[in-house]
């Protein structure tokens, strides 16, 4: 899961699936585009929305996204148009590409519609962008159930 910071977006979608997957069988993980706030909590209304919706992300710190995800991951879920271009450009092969996939995309396939960033909007757009990554993640929870 990544998104510009690590602080709102994916870590929520970090937590959000790990609630939804056998833990032992799927790694879930989250990082940002930018380095500015590795090592440090989630924002704290990404925490409070989490809670609100019977989750806790307190354990998550953040981290930048790097080159040596595309050889740990299947699969690198990002938020937006911003982020896809950014984890693209660290791409070496095709094959490290065709593991980068628009979220939203679970649900809407190919719309390549993007989760906004709530960082400077009010505490409401946490809970919008809570929601919309519940459903995506709830696709992908049923797809990975079916491997």
């Amino acid at each position: 899961m990544v998104c510009l910071g690590n602080i709102c977006r994916s870590p929520l979608a970090e937590g959000i699936l790990k609630s939804k997957v056998d833990s032992k069988s799927v790694y879930v993980d989250s990082a940002g585009t930018g380095g500015w706030h590795v090592g440090e909590l989630p924002d704290t209304r990404s925490i409070e929305v989490a809670r609100l919706n019977g989750l806790s992300i307190n354990d998550q710190r953040c981290r930048k996204f790097t080159a040596q995800d595309f050889e740990d991951f299947d699969v690198i879920y990002v938020m937006d148009k911003s982020n896809y271009d950014d984890v693209i450009a660290l791409a070496k092969t095709d094959t490290d590409v065709s593991k980068v996939r628009m979220i939203l995309n679970e649900m809407a396939a190919d719309l390549n519609e993007e989760v906004p960033d709530p960082y400077y909007g009010s505490g409401n757009g946490f809970q919008h962008v809570y929601d919309l990554l519940d459903k995506a993640c709830e696709q992908i929870a049923k797809h990975l159930s079916r491997e």
